[in-house]
């Protein structure tokens, strides 16, 4: 082999290697420090933030019976609670989340409780370890019923009255 063919394969394996080491680094960094919100969604609070919602554009009945609130039930956050009336609730790792999850299996935005009419659904938000509703994981928005337990991590969420 020549000499110019080794240091070009040299250098491209260099290259190859430093583009490996950048997005380790920006995988951490994101790890370590959240996702990046655009400044219209931070001016437009939790609703400017999550623009793609299931729903119909009004607000679910308030009828005797319906949920009133998303409540945290096992898991490091048991206890918090986020109501409904604030929904699409956000439910993550990251800051702009309703239901903020120390878990270290929970993505930054890792899904979205939203209504349709009356009914109540969740919906993942391309999350590695996926949201569950029992032990079937989802991957398009499903409906929820108070009671229904979803999991997201190790942590156990429900809708309740």
């Amino acid at each position: 082999m020549s000499e110019l063919t080794l240091f070009l394969i040299r250098l491209a394996y260099l290259a190859i290697l430093w583009i490996f080491v950048l997005s380790a680094i920006s995988v951490i960094r994101s790890d370590m420090f959240g996702a990046r919100v655009p400044a219209a969604a931070r001016e437009g609070g939790r609703r400017g933030a999550t623009p793609k919602a299931p729903k119909t554009g009004r607000q679910p009945s308030k009828r005797r019976g319906a949920p009133t609130h998303v409540l945290v039930t096992e898991g490091a956050n048991a206890g918090e609670r986020a109501e409904l009336d604030q929904a699409p609730i956000l439910i993550g790792r990251g800051s702009d989340a309703a239901i903020r999850l120390d878990d270290d299996y929970v993505s930054t935005r890792h899904a979205r409780i939203a209504a349709s009419g009356d009914q109540w659904f969740v919906e993942d938000l391309g999350s590695t370890n996926g949201t569950y509703i029992g032990t079937a994981r989802i991957t398009q928005p499903t409906t929820i019923t108070p009671g229904t337990q979803v999991r997201i991590g190790k942590t156990i969420l429900e809708l309740r009255k």
